[in-house]
């Protein structure tokens, strides 16, 4: 039997408190102890991001990303009366996780949010590239045989590490609205919040052209060659 929408909602708002909660929670822990180091906090996103497909994947898709929400609907893969309410839902369990991890954080923190180090510019720029790459494969290990599994969860939440871990210096790698407007919101800390919601929405519809023109080009190569 198909989950009912109210249980997909209320998967996809859990799933988003828990990110925020464990992602930005060890960036907010390590920020006070120094106990993780940068690469722990990557670490800890890839690994809360695997949790999380594994456990609540079968229930709503585990999407916890309104823009991953939006590129599923933009290929078909989604239904559109159900975007909105997703959204909502994912944009509420991170503003849930984020007032949990203030309640952990000191007086003025950030509560982990997304920061451009070099400008605006730049870091909409990478956000695009971030969660385009992400966007694609996520499509990529979702379509097919390869569409239910543990491996597709994996090289999920390795790609969201990587990133983090690479480009979390630069802008946060966010990748994702919900993760960063909901610190914003909890901090008051605005700063060029705009280039954490365009550039992931951005990114996930260019992995959208670009997995059909893939899927173009393999349906081309299949077709028999003219005798």
């Amino acid at each position: 039997m198909q989950p009912t929408l109210r249980t997909c909602l209320l998967a996809e708002m859990l799933g988003t408190a828990i990110l925020l909660l464990f992602g930005t929670g060890a960036a907010v822990v390590d920020a006070q102890t120094h106990a993780l180091g940068h690469g722990g906090v990557a670490a800890a996103f890839g690994l809360v991001v695997f949790i999380i497909i594994q456990s609540l994947g079968e229930t709503s898709g585990a999407h916890v990303n309104p823009a991953v929400t939006v590129a599923f609907w933009a290929m078909g893969r989604f239904p559109g009366r159900r975007v909105l309410p997703y959204a909502g839902a994912q944009l509420v369990g991170a503003a849930l996780g984020s007032f949990l991890v203030k309640l952990i954080a000191g007086p003025g923190s950030d509560l982990g949010a997304t920061l451009p180090a070099h400008g605006a510019g730049q870091a909409l720029g990478i956000e695009v590239f971030l969660t385009f790459w992400l966007m694609l494969v996520i499509f990529r290990v979702t379509s097919g045989s390869k569409e239910v599994g543990m491996l597709a969860g994996l090289a999920i939440s390795a790609t969201v590490a990587l990133e983090a871990l690479v480009a979390g210096p630069l802008t946060g790698a966010s990748m994702n609205p919900a993760r960063s407007l909901a610190p914003a919101l909890l901090s008051g800390n605005w700063t060029d919040w705009w280039v954490y919601v365009v550039g992931p929405v951005a990114g996930a519809l260019l992995a959208v052209a670009v997995d059909r023109g893939l899927q173009l080009r393999r349906a081309a190569e299949a077709l028999p060659l003219p005798q």
